[in-house]
């Protein structure tokens, strides 16, 4: 998984540009779960927990609109533009 990391010049809080590693989202969550180490467990057990709740929403996918009319509500958007679920 390492061969997928380049290296980019971003801007740095200097405003020079700077080499700095990146990677990929499945790339990153890939290292992720590579870590030994007991402060990375929260984070794994979140990403099993968010994989799980995908699987159910492919599943089933009234679950993926209900949790988005959840989501726009938190985001405390008007309820007039949801879109209904059946």
């Amino acid at each position: 998984m390492y061969e997928n990391i380049v290296r980019l010049k971003l801007e740095a809080p200097d405003g020079k540009l700077r080499e700095t590693d990146v990677a990929d989202t499945q790339t990153l969550l890939r290292i992720i779960q590579s870590i030994p180490s007991p402060k990375a467990e929260p984070f794994k057990q979140w990403l099993a927990r968010t994989g799980y709740e995908r699987m159910k929403e492919i599943a089933d996918p009234e679950q993926s609109l209900v949790r988005a009319r959840e989501n726009w509500k938190k985001l405390g958007r008007s309820e007039k533009c949801l879109p209904a679920v059946a």
